[in-house]
């Protein structure tokens, strides 16, 4: 997709602007709203993704220490 804006990018000011400057600018346009939509369908969530309904989002202890499950605490910690 990188390869593409900088071809619309360069052919844009190199080539087509002698020919038709409206169309370079058209050109410039394109490749400036391909990397904005390319990283809005790369970052979209797929189907199978629960992360909301995840348990420990309702969990109440989920701060106390030692009580995550990911990252258990293995040391005993002290007041300070």
């Amino acid at each position: 997709m990188m390869g593409v804006c900088l071809g619309l990018f360069v052919m844009a000011w190199g080539v087509v602007r002698f020919f038709s400057v409206g169309a370079a600018i058209g050109m410039c346009v394109v490749a400036m709203v391909i990397p904005p939509a390319a990283a809005v369908f790369a970052n979209k969530r797929d189907p199978d993704d629960d992360w909301w309904d995840d348990p420990r989002w309702d969990d109440p202890k989920w701060d106390d220490p030692g009580h995550d499950r990911d990252h258990p605490d293995h040391e005993p910690r002290d007041g300070s």
